[in-house]
């Protein structure tokens, strides 16, 4: 329910600010992509981020009885927030890959991890058979100890959300004859995708295209470059 409700908080910054072309979120974190061209606050990192974390948060609280309706809001959230400038929609891609694939890991591993307990292992215990294990391992465990197919889990867990507008017809009034009236109309919608920084995902949304550009295909190589270099600036 948690991812639910960031989910339905990342659709209102989207809605609330124009500039922001995508999001891509999990558990609890989201980034937010602006468009190239943007001039907001005159891109200045400090009140960029300070803005949208703000609205997140009031966001959240508000929203809170929506996905909570009998558990009460105990402690104020709070969430920390960072601007990282892609110079190139290449950055960007290795940006998104990365992000996606530390949903990946993560999730499969708090997944073993929570099976592992649930059949009578302790934490500690659980934690020292996961360690140094492979994505292949990890879907071996699951799959021979507990008959899960790791891929046929929620995709909303394994793969993360994603959040961009797209044009759709909207009912914006009724005639005198009581027949809808109906508009083209940007919204934002939520979409799950195995590979968000793949050409065919990306490429196949004009909105996407045209404000942030078009992927190509990324060498290994330099993926695994650019993957480094963010996780450097990470820690």
């Amino acid at each position: 329910m948690t991812v639910n409700l960031m989910n339905s908080c990342a659709v209102a910054v989207s809605e609330e600010y124009p500039d922001i072309i995508f999001s891509y979120g999990y558990n609890d974190e989201y980034s937010f992509v602006f468009k190239r061209t943007s001039k907001f606050y005159q891109r200045r990192a400090s009140k960029i981020h300070s803005l949208i974390v703000s609205f997140f948060t009031s966001v959240y609280v508000t929203k809170w009885k929506e996905f909570y309706p009998l558990k009460e809001l105990r402690i104020s959230p709070s969430f920390h927030a960072r601007a990282i400038c892609c110079a190139s929609i290449e950055v960007l891609q290795a940006y998104i890959a990365w992000r996606q694939n530390d949903c990946h890991i993560n999730d499969q591993y708090e997944t073993c991890l929570g099976m592992l307990v649930k059949c009578g292992k302790t934490e500690s215990e659980a934690r020292e058979i996961l360690k140094g294990t492979q994505k292949q391992e990890k879907n071996e465990l699951l799959f021979q100890q507990f008959g899960i197919n790791y891929k046929k889990l929620p995709e909303l867990f394994r793969q993360g959300s994603s959040v961009f507008k797209t044009e759709v017809e909207d009912i914006v009034k009724y005639n005198k004859n009581e027949a809808p009236v109906k508009r083209l109309r940007r919204k934002a919608r939520i979409v799950h995708s195995e590979n968000i920084a793949g050409k065919k995902f990306w490429n196949e949304n004009p909105f996407l295209v045209k404000e942030l550009g078009v992927l190509k295909r990324m060498s290994a190589k330099l993926n695994q470059i650019m993957l480094g270099s963010f996780y450097l600036k990470a820690n």
